[in-house]
């Protein structure tokens, strides 16, 4: 089995060392790096399997580096952020970060959301891939397409298409319009997506869905998927 490349860009010495420390006990090669500028170097260098951002770090703060990894690459990200009710963990989920955890953090629970993030982008096995489940058929009888409008979701080559073109979405993305897509109509609620999107078995914070679904909508459209008040939301059939 291939080991699990990560990078881990934190400021501050005593974390870094500890975390980078425990992380490698469990397996994981770890390049840890003080600040986003040598981050970003290092991203491009090695190309790790997943990056672990702390927010405020200096040279290129984490949420910065968080959308030029973007810009690149699907790899997954988790933000590491000092406060839970930081505006900084939000702007880190809107620069394309696939979860978050809060300092100071349990070394279990930092692995248990690594292999999280990592089953999903295992399952989905790229940008364009999901782990998701569908119906086998599609309205127009085509196996595996579903078709909702002018968008096309093909459950089985993992694309998206909205009027024809290519919509290029991360694995987390993919994997939440499949479970829309998988139920048309239907109302979801947060607590199912974490569970379902997320492999959350545990409760977590709703500003995950809250915020990919936002950049879910800019992407297909932003009436697509719809709000439903105190319950959830639900993808117009």
């Amino acid at each position: 089995m291939a080991e699990t490349h990560v990078l881990f860009v934190e400021d501050d010495d005593v974390i870094r060392e500890a975390t980078t420390l425990a992380l490698e006990r469990d397996g994981f090669v770890v390049t840890a790096m003080p600040d986003g500028l040598s981050g970003l170097e290092s991203f491009r260098a090695r190309r790790p399997d997943i990056a672990l951002l702390d927010v405020m770090v200096p040279g290129m703060d984490g949420v910065s580096l968080c959308r030029r990894i973007r810009d690149e690459s699907t790899v997954p990200v988790i933000m590491l952020s000092a406060r839970a009710d930081s505006i900084d963990v939000v702007l880190g989920l809107e620069a394309g970060a696939d979860d978050y955890v809060t300092k100071p953090f349990d070394g279990s629970v930092l692995v248990a959301r690594i292999r999280a993030v990592l089953r999903r982008f295992d399952h989905s096995g790229g940008a364009q891939n999901g782990g998701a489940g569908g119906p086998d058929h599609g309205p127009d009888g085509e196996r595996g397409v579903l078709s909702f409008g002018d968008l096309e979701v093909d459950t089985e080559g993992m694309e998206v298409r909205r009027s024809g073109a290519n919509v290029a979405l991360t694995p987390t993305e993919m994997r939440l319009l499949l479970e829309f897509s998988s139920a048309p109509g239907t109302v979801l609620s947060r607590d199912r997506l974490l569970e379902r999107v997320w492999d959350y078995d545990w409760g977590g914070d709703t500003r995950v869905v809250d915020v990919h679904v936002q950049r879910l909508r800019t992407k297909i459209g932003q009436d697509r998927i719809e709000t439903v008040r105190g319950f959830g939301y639900k993808l117009k059939a």
